[in-house]
Order: structure tokens, then C-alpha cells, then sequence
């Protein structure tokens, strides 16, 4: 949930690389700094280390070592299936989350580490998200989403009990419930910092992320439908002991990498917060960032946008794919080592 004023300007007119003029690629998609005050920013980056702390504690405890390339899998396929926008209702576009299909299958502690790692590389790489706000930006996508997913999921599922729809169900409406309080808690985080009124943001940011949920939770109908026919197993027990053999982590990363490929697809339509941004009039008060390494998703020094864009996608899967997975190895042999 990005904005700034560079991806406006890319939206209402073509961009130039190296000369040649192409087509506006997909906007950012995370806070940018200037959106919070730097009060409530700091609180929400104590707030994300202390939880994203306590995840890895709990993940060195309790998580099986045979599946930590399933982070690294998940990891890359969230990032790289989070580039992909659609266009909803209003002229304005959403992406994928990935907290509630990381929850299912890996349990709330690790997905919160898979979140982070995939919020993080947004951030310090491709400049998607502020630094001085990332802590924010951790507490809404990776803790928030997170942990809406893991309880409402387990409450759907026991209401519905051993019906064999449940899990379809019990998906869709996690995935949506996630987006929308995540959405909320963004909100409130405007509000606080005398951005945009409590009475203003959270209808807005309610109102178009309860549309773009309902693109989360299609997509997450389709993935559980896909490891349901492939790996029945791993969502089914998603905190057992199950090897994940060469194979699956193959597949996986074959997956990421063609939705990495399928980026320049993405709708060039401003994503919910964007938009939020745009009718409440304070996007002015986006700032630029810091630095650029991947700005915007599009590779430096590559005059095809759309291959630039690919490009990007490509880089930015394998490095979510191997900080995830190093982080799991990490933790585990910090755990095996005490």
C-alpha cells in the first residue's frame, strides 16, 4: 500500500528509461513515509520488533526444520503474487496479502517471519514502503494479518466442523477479514497521526479494501484448491512434521517466477490506500525515498519497462525466497546450538 508522488507521476504519464518511452507500470502498494507522524511511526516499529521477536522465539521452538523451505517458497510466491495488481470497483486496484495462506500452512509465528521477510525486501530494496514507517507497514500486513488469520481461521473451521467445504470457506472469509483489519488498523494509524480524520479514513479504507478482499480471498480459494489436489498434507496439518521434498520447493519457485513474469500485467490503477490518498487530498504528503536501489519494481538501465519490470520481479523472488529461507536455517540452528 505504497503511494508517492513519483508513482502518481507515473500513473498520469508515460515514464522514460535510457530514452525510450513506456508505459506507466503498477503503483507501490505499502505506506510511504510522510502518511504517519514520526510518533506514531516509532511506536508501531517498537510494537513490530518486539512481536516479530517473539515469532522467531516461538519458530525456534516450535517449527520443524524439514519445512523451512516452505518459507522460502511462500515467501517468494507472496512477493511475487503481491506484484500483480487487479482492477476492482471505482478505478482503483488491489493485490494480494498472502497472510492467510502463509497462516495455513505454517502456522501465525512463522508466517509472521515470512510477512516480514517479504515486507522488508519491499522496503529496503525496491523502496515500496517508507523506512521510517516499516514498522508499520510490518504491524499491519505481516502481525495484523497474521493473527486475524490464525483466529478467525481456527473459529470458522470449528463451526463448520469436518464438512468438506470448510476449508474453502473458512479461506475466503480469513483472507477477507484480513485484508479489511488490516486495512482498519492502517486507518487508525492515519488518524492518529492527524493525517486524515478517524471519521473519514476508516470508512474509506473499509469500504475499498472490502472489495479488494474479496480478490484475496478468490486467490486464496485457488491456491488451498491447488495444494489440496498436490499436498493434501500440508494443509491439513499445517504445524505437522512433513518433509518438503526437492520437488515441491521446484514447483514453487517455478510458480513465483511466472507471476514474476506476468508482473507488467498488473492494473496501473492506484491501489486502495493510493486511492484513499487521492479522494481525502493528502498524497502531497507522500515522501520520496531515501535512496533508490529497484524503484518502483523496474529494473535500472533496462529501456523495456515491461522487461524491467520482469526483471525486478525475477531479483526480487529469489532474494525473498533466500532471506526466508535463510532465516528459518538460522533460527533452527540457533535453537539446535542452545
Amino acid at each position: 500500500m505504497t503511494v508517492s508522488p513519483l508513482s502518481i507521476q507515473m500513473m498520469l504519464s508515460a515514464k522514460v528509461h535510457g530514452g525510450v518511452t513506456a508505459p506507466a507500470t503498477p503503483p507501490p502498494m505499502h505506506i510511504p513515509d510522510g502518511f504517519l507522524s514520526p510518533v506514531i511511526a516509532i511506536i508501531f516499529w517498537l510494537l513490530a520488533a518486539a512481536v516479530v521477536a517473539y515469532a522467531l522465539w516461538r519458530v525456534n521452538r516450535e517449527f520443524d526444520e524439514r519445512r523451512v523451505p516452505l518459507m522460502g517458497v511462500l515467501a517468494a510466491a507472496i512477493f511475487a503474487g503481491q506484484m500483480l495488481n487487479f482492477t476492482v470497483a471505482g478505478g482503483t486496484s488491489g493485490h494480494l496479502l498472502g497472510a492467510t495462506l502463509a497462516t495455513i500452512l505454517l502456522g501465525p509465528w512463522a508466517s509472521i517471519v515470512v510477512m516480514t521477510v517479504v515486507v522488508g525486501v519491499q522496503a529496503l530494496l525496491f523502496q515500496d514502503g517508507g523506512l521510517l514507517v516499516l514498522g508499520a507497514n510490518i504491524f499491519n500486513m505481516a502481525i495484523v494479518g497474521s493473527l486475524v488469520a490464525y483466529a478467525a481461521y481456527h473459529v470458522i473451521r470449528r463451526l463448520l466442523a469436518s464438512r468438506s467445504w470448510a476449508l474453502y470457506i473458512a479461506g475466503f472469509i480469513t483472507a477477507w477479514l484480513s485484508i479489511v483489519i488490516a486495512a482498519l488498523v492502517a486507518a487508525l494509524q492515519l488518524a492518529l497521526s492527524g493525517t486524515s480524520p478517524a471519521n473519514l479514513a476508516v470508512p474509506a479504507m473499509a469500504g475499498v479494501h472490502a472489495l479488494i478482499g474479496i480478490g484475496e480471498g478468490l486467490i486464496t480459494i485457488g491456491a488451498l484448491s491447488f495444494l489440496v489436489a498436490t499436498r493434501r498434507d500440508l494443509v491439513e496439518q499445517p504445524t505437522g512434521a512433513h518433509s518438503v521434498q526437492r520437488g515441491v520447493v521446484i514447483v514453487g519457485l517455478v510458480i513465483a517466477l511466472l507471476l514474476a513474469i506476468l508482473s507488467p500485467l498488473a492494473s496501473s490503477h492506484p491501489d486502495g490506500l493510493e486511492w484513499v490518498a487521492e479522494q481525502q487530498g493528502f498524497i502531497e504528503r507522500a515522501q520520496e525515498p531515501l535512496y533508490e536501489i529497484i524503484p518502483d519494481y523496474v529494473m535500472p538501465g533496462v529501456s523495456n519497462e515491461a522487461l524491467a519490470t520482469i526483471l525486478a520481479g525475477i531479483v526480487g523472488t529469489v532474494i525473498v525466497f533466500g532471506a526466508a529461507l535463510l532465516t528459518g536455517r538460522i533460527s533452527r540452528q540457533r535453537q539446535e546450538a542452545r
